[in-house]
């Protein structure tokens, strides 16, 4: 019998979503040998109340995995204190955790690549991170001149479809006050990724309360720990919450990427960033927005989805 991580999904008000998400983590390889967590945060508004109610009815008739355990939040936490909340929990019993959101979209390899990492790195301290998103990395001819390997190391941890463990998770630190004293000029630009993502204004601005992230400071303490993440060089999830329903995200089309259908059989045996991987996701990220007509025409597409 394996000894497989659980799954920590967080919901809130959009069940559409939610359906969807379950819907593809329902067909993974592993799915029904894995204890699903789903954690409902509760609603903010009357407006909220309904499409929260919708959400939680639904989870009542989840199946196909080990066992569905829902956990709803009696009063509102928000995003980053529930996620810190049933991060910790999971990791405390299990010592482990895969961790989904509401608008994920999974290939059926998905929870095996995880298991298969957490696994394979679990004794391994500088691995911190394992992610299940990457960037739509082949789209530009240089690009694909670049042969990345099938999973790779990197700095920076992405948060749409993740996992850790409790040995990593224990380095945690939430007060931005403490992880921002130790950035210097090189730190931050190294953190930024050459300055191309803007990563430090993320933090500056969940100082000044103008977001609430927990993804920058769980970043900002790995990079600060010299840890690194596991990735997947063709993304095992695409995020289906860029629409302009999420509290968190607007309309978006940059980050869309096709969710690769084939199981990961590699995993580096070096404990190192991959440097040509970094040059390619800097590149990406350098060049994501386009030209200024690009801008311009995904400005106005936006406002029209809008």
């Amino acid at each position: 019998m394996q000894n497989l991580a659980p799954i920590a999904l967080f919901v809130y008000n959009r069940p559409e979503h939610t359906r969807r998400t379950i819907k593809f983590l329902q067909q993974n390889l592993l799915a029904d040998e894995s204890r699903l967590f789903v954690f409902s945060d509760a609603a903010t508004s009357p407006q909220d109340e309904t499409n929260v109610k919708e959400v939680r009815e639904f989870l009542k008739t989840v199946s196909g995995f080990k066992k569905v355990e829902i956990v709803e939040r009696p009063k509102n936490l928000g995003l980053a204190a529930s996620i810190i909340d049933g991060v910790t929990r999971l990791v405390k019993e299990y010592g482990k955790v895969i961790v989904f959101e509401d608008d994920l979209i999974s290939s059926p390899y998905t929870l095996q690549y995880f298991n298969d990492a957490l696994r394979r790195y679990e004794r391994e301290d500088k691995v911190m991170h394992i992610g299940a998103y990457m960037y739509p990395l082949g789209g530009d001819a240089e690009e694909k001149t670049i042969d990345l390997p099938e999973t790779f190391f990197y700095r920076a941890a992405t948060s749409w479809g993740w996992a850790t463990w409790e040995r990593a998770w224990n380095h945690f630190e939430p007060d931005i006050d403490k992880l921002m004293q130790q950035f210097n000029s090189k730190k931050i630009s190294d953190f930024s990724i050459d300055r191309t993502m803007n990563f430090w204004k993320q933090m500056r601005e969940f100082k000044a309360g103008k977001n609430n992230s927990w993804a920058i400071r769980w970043y900002a303490s790995i990079f600060l720990k010299g840890g690194l993440t596991l990735n997947p060089s063709e993304s095992l999830i695409n995020n289906i919450g860029h629409d302009g329903s999420g509290v968190h995200s607007g309309v978006n089309d940059i980050y869309n990427v096709v969710v690769n259908h084939k199981p990961i059989t590699c995993f580096p045996d070096l404990i190192e960033e991959n440097t040509e991987a970094y040059k390619c996701i800097r590149n990406f990220l350098k060049n994501r927005k386009g030209n200024l007509w690009l801008r311009l025409k995904r400005y106005i597409n936006q406002k029209f989805k809008k």
